[in-house]
């Protein structure tokens, strides 16, 4: 029996989808077998992608973490996309006794406080529902680029995720914001209009402010805590690891 080791099949898929354009990769993907999802947070990276699954109506399950949070515009944009492009995306919610029990030890609004009442909110909002989004799946496909922060520089093509046990697909890494605003020009994507005012990251509403000139793209993510790397642990793996073992 050939045992397969999903390390050094992260990197063959890796090397097979850098010379492939954006369409080549993402039906690729969806040929290997699976349940493919794809988690989309309804950022401009995001619609390019959900705008060629429905394009080319690729077998490939689009899904979106509705964490009770986010902006007006966010939700509005969800159904404007199944509209236009004859899509379906599965809302995750998280639970509303996770939210209580949150709101009990922190307050509704305490991740303002410490890094580890946010991180406790991402955890809840974002990363248990992430877990039931990915129940079952093989592939896991993101919006990650590398120019969206310094530590998303040297983000895969495709990778291993050990925690969750799937491969990881990043199929912009590549591509630049440049590109990006350039495709979604040419094919009259639909965006989310809080880019216009100055909000190239989007997330929940109490954690994202506009950026001020010359700051880095997710410079407005939870932009009161000084750690540069800060991320919500949806690509993080200690992150991932610590919710599997609460579940």
């Amino acid at each position: 029996m050939t045992v397969i080791n999903p390390i050094e099949e992260a990197e063959a898929l890796a090397d097979k989808l850098s010379g492939l354009d954006l369409a080549g990769r993402l039906s690729f993907v969806a040929g290997l077998g699976g349940r493919v999802v794809f988690t989309t947070s309804l950022g401009i990276e995001d619609q390019v992608i959900s705008a060629e699954i429905g394009t080319h109506r690729l077998p490939i399950d689009v899904v979106t973490l509705q964490t009770g949070r986010l902006f007006p515009e966010t939700l509005a944009l969800i159904d404007e996309t199944e509209s236009q492009y004859d899509i379906h995306i599965t809302r995750y919610e998280p639970e509303q006794a996770d939210i209580d029990a949150y709101a009990a030890k922190y307050g509704m609004n305490g991740f303002y406080e410490s890094v580890e009442a946010r991180h406790a909110c991402c955890g809840v909002r974002k990363l248990k529902p992430l877990a039931r989004a990915l129940a079952g799946a093989t592939i896991w496909i993101t919006g990650l680029r590398r120019g969206q922060s310094a530590n998303r520089a040297e983000t895969p093509f495709a990778e291993y995720d050990a925690e969750r046990h799937l491969l990881k697909v990043n199929p912009l890494a590549d591509w630049d914001i440049e590109k990006i605003k350039s495709f979604v020009a040419d094919n009259s994507v639909p965006v989310n209009p809080l880019h216009a005012r100055g909000y190239p990251s989007i997330g929940c509403e109490p954690c994202t402010r506009a950026i001020k000139p010359g700051e880095p793209e997710r410079a407005g993510r939870w932009w009161w805590e000084q750690d540069e790397k800060r991320e919500c642990g949806l690509h993080v793996a200690e992150e991932a690891a610590a919710i599997a073992v609460q579940q």
